[in-house]
């Protein structure tokens, strides 16, 4: 065996003994040292130390070096730390010839940085998104004319303009208050959301309008959504068809009484007089007072027509001749008209095509965020397009649906100091949930809740407003059914006694079915604090008569009688004594009013009061917060699932 050469060359190996002045390890990590380098001794032939010679033509052996941050340790040094050390081993006789390439290369990596390579990478610090224009409204008409359908649109309203004769252009003068104008731009979808067509608006900048100079009255009605209701209701139970209209540029139909000027229209001024401004003779989208132009423009056509407008809603006509008749609601520029004669309902939509640009879109179908599913018994209204929508744009279309619309503890409050720094996300959410009432009678009470808050509210306010999206989130299949049933008024009218713990005011619940298909329903803070519960009651009672009385009204207006008077439902005995006891007292003098009310119309008959158990009061869910068994046993009296129904083409 050939004997290792190292250790004639390194020198010892020192062993290194236990200290005292620590503890010992049976297994001591030692320390690296350095060793002390050997002197050899010289010899007469030699004046070098007693190295191995190389041989001829062969490279000298490289020696390890020590590292140049480590300190060679003398004798004297080791002696003092107690470390014994081994003689050297006599140099063997006949030692082994070195290796052939006895050289240690230096220490080399193929993995190099890429600055060396020569490879660069540009750094990107924003990425940049290309925004579909198609799919989205552009916010500006640089933008939109980049676009042909969208450019198509604006010739078309633009072409619309000129053939009403909406301005004549006229030289500007120093006394004119120049109104401004911009394109509006929207994306019209069908019910399942794909593009029906791309509609570009011309609207005037009525900020710039002044009151008394170029406009004075603004109010224009519109139709209540109980008429529409009670139309959807009558139509189901007759039997008959609704049939949908829409007119083309509604608000250029209206006569303007006032003088108003405004700027020509980017991207069409007039080549050949620049500087001209338009001196308006009909109403423009975005005057002040445009809406109450149309209206009263369309209402003169109508009463040409024979026919008769609402006493209880103004915007709901009637057309009685002979055994014809027929119902025509409008909505702004929307129009539902309805009849037991389909072959007057054309004539009519007919003779409304002569005057206005009118698009006849068939069957009804989408209404005002309403989708209609024909049934054969009748119809289903729903809002699921609407809801989608509404969970998309606050990001809540993945979260976990809730049993419960508002949670029974803890109450809300309006005492927290911890507010929103923007309370504006919070006042869009509520004011849409409020229309999603429409045909959710389910979130009426949670929806009157979040809406008390709206001048100041807080995180708390926010989980609960989302809490009615995760609600609706597990319901989108629910709506109303209305169909075949008795014609007769039925009402249930409820309080929670003193339940809002900042103010103690009572709320008052109301709903109200006509034959079996709910038309109206509210839940209302009432505006005093009752001294009692049947006081609450009582208060709740006068507002169901009243709404009761509204009610007949509209069905007096079209022409339709109850067989019997309207019979409401009231589970506080003491409230039903107090309405039927002619017996006058001073407990209740606070409560004149409404006593004089409700037994007035109980004397003449208009109304009949009958006791329910509490258990079966339906107008309890809109007057407080219930446990989820309860809730839902009450709501599927309200409303029905989409599911359970077979509809007509589906």
């Amino acid at each position: 065996m050939t004997p290792n050469p190292l250790p004639s060359i390194l020198g010892p190996i020192p062993l290194i003994s236990p200290s005292p002045f620590r503890p010992h390890n049976p297994e001591p990590t030692p320390e690296p040292i350095n060793p002390e380098p050997i002197i050899m001794p010289l010899s007469p032939t030699n004046p070098e130390p007693n190295l191995p010679q190389p041989r001829p033509n062969q490279p000298e052996p490289t020696l390890p070096q020590p590292s140049p941050h480590l300190n060679p340790i003398s004798s004297n040094s080791l002696s003092s730390q107690n470390i014994s050390t081994v003689p050297p081993a006599p140099p063997p006789e006949n030692p082994a010839p070195p290796p052939a390439n006895p050289a240690v290369p230096l220490p080399s990596h193929p993995m190099q940085p890429r600055s060396k390579s020569g490879i660069s990478k540009k750094k990107c610090f924003a990425t940049s998104t290309t925004i579909d224009y198609l799919q989205t409204e552009p916010p500006t008409y640089t933008i939109a004319s980049k676009f042909p359908q969208w450019h198509e649109a604006m010739a078309s309203e633009f072409a619309a303009l000129q053939r009403q004769h909406t301005w004549q252009l006229v030289p500007p003068s120093s006394d004119q208050n120049v109104v401004g104008c911009r394109w509006v731009y929207k994306i019209k979808r069908n019910s399942d959301g794909s593009v029906s067509r791309y509609k570009a608006r011309l609207v005037a900048k009525g900020f710039h309008q002044q009151a008394g100079v170029n406009f004075a009255e603004t109010f224009s009605p519109v139709v209540k959504p109980p008429t529409v209701r009670i139309i959807l209701s009558l139509a189901a139970q007759n039997r008959w068809s609704l049939r949908q209209l829409d007119v083309s540029n509604a608000f250029l139909h209206g006569l303007l009484k006032e003088t108003v000027f405004m700027a020509q229209p980017l991207g069409f001024v007039n080549s050949t007089l620049p500087s001209h401004v338009c001196h308006l003779h009909k109403s423009l989208y975005g005057l002040k007072q445009a809406p109450r132009a149309w209206f009263e423009r369309f209402t003169s056509h109508l009463l040409t027509l024979g026919f008769k407008a609402s006493v209880a809603d103004a915007s709901l006509f009637i057309l009685s001749h002979g055994s014809v008749t027929v119902y025509l609601l409008l909505y702004v520029d929307d129009i539902i008209i309805t009849g037991n004669s389909s072959t007057a309902v054309s004539n009519i939509i007919s003779q409304l095509s002569d005057a206005f640009e009118l698009k006849d879109l068939g069957p009804l179908r989408y209404f005002l965020g309403l989708q209609i599913d024909y049934k054969k018994g009748g119809f289903f209204v729903h809002q699921r397009k609407y809801l989608t929508d509404l969970l998309h744009k606050f990001t809540m279309t993945d979260c976990k649906p809730a049993s419960t619309p508002i949670a029974t503890t803890p109450l809300l409050t309006s005492t927290s100091t911890d507010l929103l720094s923007d309370p504006t996300p919070y006042r869009s959410l509520v004011g849409a949930l409020q229309y999603a009432t429409f045909t959710r009678p389910d979130i009426t009470f949670a929806v009157n809740r979040v809406c008390q808050f709206m001048h100041k509210p807080s995180p708390a306010h926010l989980v609960a407003a989302k809490c009615i999206l995760r609600y609706l989130k597990g319901t989108l299949d629910r709506g109303l059914l209305f169909q075949l049933g008795p014609f007769a008024l039925t009402a249930f009218t409820d309080a929670d006694w003193a339940g809002d713990p900042c103010d103690r005011h009572s709320t008052s619940g109301i709903v109200v079915f006509l034959g079996n298909n709910p038309i109206t329903w509210l839940a209302k803070k009432q505006h005093t604090v009752s001294r009692s519960s049947t006081e609450a009651e009582y208060r709740s009672l006068a507002s169901g008569a009243a709404e009761l009385a509204w009610i007949r009204q509209v069905l007096c207006d079209l022409g339709l009688f109850l067989p019997s008077a309207p019979l409401i439902w009231c589970d506080n005995t003491s409230a039903l004594a107090l309405a039927s006891n002619p017996v006058f007292h001073g407990r209740t003098k606070h409560i004149e009013v409404d006593y004089h009310f409700i037994r007035e119309r109980v004397v003449r008959g208009d109304i009949t009061l009958q006791f329910i158990s509490t258990d079966d009061q339906l107008a309890d869910v809109f007057t407080k917060a219930l446990p989820s068994p309860r809730f839902h046993r009450l709501c599927s009296k309200l409303l029905v699932c989409s599911t359970d129904h077979q509809f007509e083409g589906g």
